[in-house]
């Protein structure tokens, strides 16, 4: 298994784990992660190093990343959301289905 290391310190690339997707050294946590738990769900470094036992350092490298790969992530996050929606849509929700017989 090769891993491909990049010019941030902390940011690996490993074709078999997460995807290839860049991830912080050590852990399957990626860039992509990170992003969307600060971004979007807007968590703090702080609160997302205490989470997952990561350093500040690490995480600042993956949003250090991020930045200069905004595009590259933006594109993956799109991605998955529209494979979440396509499964979302062939896969209808179990509980939901349960939730309508017994309200009707």
């Amino acid at each position: 298994m090769e891993t491909i290391e990049t010019t941030y310190k902390h940011i690996v690339q490993t074709p078999e784990i997460a995807g290839g997707k860049p991830r912080i050294e050590g852990h399957r946590i990626t860039v992509q992660n990170v992003v969307i738990w600060h971004e979007q769900m807007g968590y703090s470094i702080e609160e997302i190093a205490a989470m997952y036992e990561l350093t500040l350092a690490q995480l600042h490298s993956a949003l250090a990343y991020y930045f200069d790969h905004k595009d590259e992530i933006a594109q993956s996050i799109a991605e998955d959301d529209a494979f979440v929606e396509e499964m979302r849509q062939k896969t209808p929700s179990l509980l939901a289905q349960r939730l309508y017989e017994r309200s009707s």
